[in-house]
């Protein structure tokens, strides 16, 4: 018996047909599943009214239209029907193996919280949930054409009634709310169980035009730097790395490797100390004392940038 609970962008274009896609998905879960929808957002009672849902429209919301996770999560565990909640992003499809991992990690403790990384495919169209293989093919779909997401990326938290209270003055739709989250379950002494490689929680890409800037505007704006300070920083910022325990095909297993995952931080932001130190001491000024010689050979600024930012990843808001 479960809870499921979120909260929406517009359903509008793209991004309400793979919401539509998502809250469809969870009601087929189980029978008695409860899917809490919060947020006056344009058209979410028109889908609660259709898909059987729960719409609860009031949200706190800042000034910028965010939402406040405080006031979602903590109206969330008092009107829940069931004592085993799980937050889960609108985008997020949920198949019968997620199902399967709350159950066996119900089974094996009471109270624990249930993460895990998310693979990201490319859906434009609704799903066609009466064939009875739309699950087989998508899981496979996503295994071959999609990407498993890394540690940093959390978009479900199954969780005990009463475990977050207390909240933050965080907000859903930026950064380091959901690191938050994590922290808070280590620190309240519950085990954090990694369900990345039993749960295939497919995430629908989409665009990031919500917000005027783009990703770069919901990585490093005050909304998410708001969130960093309100969480306390670095030291109350845990990600699926720190789950001490992993759900595996035999049942729930001790993740050995959480030990470690304090040491990666801290090595991560050493290393992006250095790239950040090299770029303002060694590689600007390099540029500005060869810019006669670079425009003579045709070698532009903006050439060598590119050239240098093929040369790695881009790291993470987390990992600056």
């Amino acid at each position: 018996m479960l809870t499921l609970f979120t909260t929406p962008k517009p359903f509008s274009g793209h991004i309400g047909v793979i919401q539509r896609n998502a809250l469809k998905s969870w009601t087929l879960l189980h029978p008695d599943v409860e899917v809490i929808v919060f947020g006056d957002d344009e058209g979410a009672a028109e889908v609660c009214a259709e898909l059987g849902l729960r719409h609860e429209p009031h949200v706190e919301r800042k000034e910028n239209g965010t939402k406040g996770v405080r006031s979602i999560f903590g109206r969330a565990q008092e009107i829940a029907r069931y004592d085993r909640l799980c937050y889960c992003n609108c985008d997020i499809i949920l198949m019968a193996d997620f199902r399967r991992a709350a159950e066996t990690a119900a089974g094996w403790r009471e109270k624990f919280l249930m993460i895990g990384r998310r693979w990201d495919v490319d859906v434009t169209e609704p799903i066609h949930f009466s064939a009875t293989d739309w699950q087989d093919t998508l899981a496979e779909r996503a295994r071959r054409e999609g990407f498993q997401r890394l540690y940093y990326n959390i978009d479900y938290f199954l969780f005990p009634r009463g475990l977050y209270r207390n909240i933050p003055d965080l907000v859903i739709g930026r950064n380091c709310w959901d690191q938050w989250l994590v922290w808070r379950a280590r620190a309240a002494g519950e085990p954090v169980v990694d369900a990345s490689d039993a749960v295939c929680a497919v995430h629908q890409n989409h665009d990031y035009s919500y917000h005027p800037k783009g990703m770069a505007g919901v990585w490093y704006d005050e909304g998410t730097q708001g969130n960093f300070r309100q969480a306390g920083g670095w030291s109350c910022l845990h990600t699926i790395e720190d789950a001490q325990w992993r759900l595996t095909p035999a049942g729930v297993a001790p993740n050995r490797w959480w030990v470690v995952a304090p040491a990666r931080r801290r090595a991560r932001r050493a290393f992006s100390a250095v790239r950040a130190f090299t770029r303002t001491r060694v590689w600007h000024p390099f540029l500005d004392r060869t810019r006669t010689l670079r425009e003579a050979l045709g070698l532009r600024q903006a050439k060598l940038g590119a050239l240098r930012r093929r040369s790695g990843p881009k790291r993470h808001w987390l990992d600056q």
